[in-house]
């Protein structure tokens, strides 16, 4: 299994390279989920241009770490983005992975080519919104929100 590790965080992901000059996609995935969201969708391009997915901290077979904020999420994707020397860039961000997508694009500009934004904003919930879901789920686990995630 691929894995890479970025300012200490091993980060599991799924470099697909391809022939030719086309921009390379890079799928990030929602809260909850793993990269294999995006595998149908992947699997339709069959080598036509480079795609990257993975998991983010936390998330599948990634570390999760110290998350602070969105930024160290922005700070992954722009360490992977070096690490396989991708420029001009296409991000396909679904919910968070939306945030974080217009994170590296405020950020760095430059590297990106095109934004796909999936049901996203550029702010989800508040402060105590967060923080409230966060204690329910340390102290009754991921099942006592789970209803209310599946609904939306």
């Amino acid at each position: 299994m691929p894995f890479v590790t970025i300012g200490g965080i091993t980060l599991h992901h799924r470099h697909i390279k391809a022939t030719g000059n086309a921009r390379p996609i890079i799928f990030i995935n929602s809260l909850g989920t793993d990269f294999r969201i995006w595998d149908e969708i992947v699997s339709t391009f069959d080598g036509e241009m480079p795609l990257l997915v993975y998991d983010k901290r936390g998330h599948g077979l990634s570390d999760i770490g110290d998350i602070r904020s969105i930024d160290d999420h922005v700070d992954d994707l722009s360490a992977l983005i070096d690490h396989f020397g991708l420029s001009k860039v296409v991000l396909c961000g679904l919910s968070v992975g939306g945030m974080i997508a217009q994170g590296l694009y405020a950020r760095r500009p430059e590297i990106v080519e095109g934004l796909i934004l999936c049901d996203t904003a550029h702010k989800i919930g508040t402060t105590d919104s967060w923080n409230t879901r966060i204690a329910t789920v340390e102290s009754k686990g991921i099942q006592a929100i789970a209803d209310g995630v599946l609904k939306v």
